[in-house]
């Protein structure tokens, strides 16, 4: 070989090389209902049965119960539980589990496990069709037929089986670069020529085009609005009760799943301005049945609580069952830093005329955490009760 190819080879070749042997269970379960357990009893030993195949790993098992036992030297004093190799395999390791529920609702199972616990000679081994792990003698019959693992002669038994797998890996002889989804950025550009658009929207003076398909996928509201039994032949559609910069955030939400940038909707550079828009879409979305968004807004709305919005925000959670900002907010506001401030502002007042009974939790928060309990909720009773802040101001809500 010339100089000039072995040097070629040598940079084409590499060095080093390494690769990873991985060994691991390809795990599955199976639920098996034995119903008329006292109708089963009698039909001798050695005879069992079953369930119905399942597939685990690539291999069919089956669990079998033998109402007398499974050894004649037993006597049927006994029952027997295996769990047996349905399909053909030859050595096919795995790890078991087998459990009688305690149907009396005390969870105390009885459970044969492999897994979780060191194996001394490693998983078990079944060699052909028709091998079985199990036991024998699992539960004495006279036992058994009095205890809460029996109940409306009925027994249940949850089987585990985790079959043992090993595959090698090496180094990748490529390296192909693949880009995130861009799908969103494509729909929001359509949404943004406006070509195609066959539905246009009315809100607050604002026109904005749409198309009836897009809507219809991401929102089961906008579908049977556009299509149901419900559609609206008109196809410019009013919407009410909803600010014209929400309606387009909810439209940029739908068509590039993600939200937009508040401060450039709003023109306001504030968290207050995010905030406050985030109240509005968490409103929105639940109208439209957009969870996704919904949860966004939650998220958002748990991060930035704060004395001048917690009470509308609260409000809304209440409104609209968001039940983690709710506890963020009750939480918030029954601290004792927190409270004679929050009950100042004007959404305060909002939070008592739209939710009255969500007052009553916020009590209890407040007996909860702060120190002197008793003179904090005579101060929010007062509050409650006459409808103005501490210094005796009438307060009113702007939302």
């Amino acid at each position: 070989m010339r100089r000039a190819d072995k040097e070629t080879d040598d940079r084409l070749s590499p060095s080093a090389t390494a690769s990873t042997s991985i060994t691991e269970t390809v795990n599955g379960s199976h639920d098996f209902r034995i119903t008329g357990y006292s109708l089963s009893k009698g039909i001798g030993i050695g005879k069992y049965v079953t369930s119905d195949t399942f597939v685990v790993g690539g291999f069919s098992w089956a669990i079998y119960f033998y109402p007398d036992g499974k050894s004649v030297e037993d006597n049927a004093t006994y029952v027997s539980l295996f769990i047996a190799l349905a399909s053909e395999g030859t050595d096919v390791r795995a790890l078991f589990e087998l459990t009688l529920i305690d149907q009396s609702g005390k969870e105390r199972h009885k459970v044969h496990t492999h897994f979780g616990r060191a194996l001394e000679s490693g998983p078990y081994t079944l060699k052909y069709r028709g091998s079985m792990w199990g036991y024998k003698r699992f539960f004495k019959r006279t036992v058994l037929e009095s205890s809460d693992y029996l109940k409306d002669d009925c027994l249940q038994i949850h089987c585990c089986v985790g079959v043992v797998r090993s595959r090698t890996e090496g180094p990748k002889t490529y390296a192909i670069s693949v880009p995130p989804s861009d799908i969103g950025l494509h729909f929001g550009q359509l949404l943004e020529s406006g070509k195609g658009t066959d539905v246009n929207f009315e809100v607050n003076g604002e026109t904005f085009a749409a198309h009836k398909l897009v809507l219809s996928a991401r929102s089961p509201v906008f579908r049977a609005q556009l299509f149901g039994p419900m559609k609206d032949q008109n196809m410019s559609i009013n919407v009410e009760d909803m600010e014209a910069p929400v309606f387009k955030a909810l439209l940029h939400f739908i068509y590039c799943d993600v939200l937009p940038d508040m401060e450039e909707l709003t023109g306001m550079n504030s968290m207050w301005a995010s905030t406050l828009m985030a109240q509005h879409l968490l409103a929105a979305s639940d109208r439209y049945g957009l969870d996704r968004l919904r949860l966004l807004c939650e998220a958002n709305l748990c991060e930035d609580v704060t004395i001048n919005t917690v009470a509308t925000t609260l409000a809304l959670a209440e409104q609209h069952h968001c039940f983690q900002l709710k506890s963020v907010c009750l939480k918030f506001i029954a601290s004792p830093e927190n409270l004679r401030a929050v009950m100042q502002t004007d959404g305060f007042e909002y939070l008592k005329e739209s939710c009255p009974r969500v007052l009553t939790e916020l009590l209890e928060y407040v007996a909860r955490v702060n120190e002197h309990p008793a003179i904090a909720s005579k101060l929010l009773k007062e509050a409650i009760q006459d409808g103005s802040d501490t210094n005796g101001r009438r307060v009113k809500q702007r939302l």
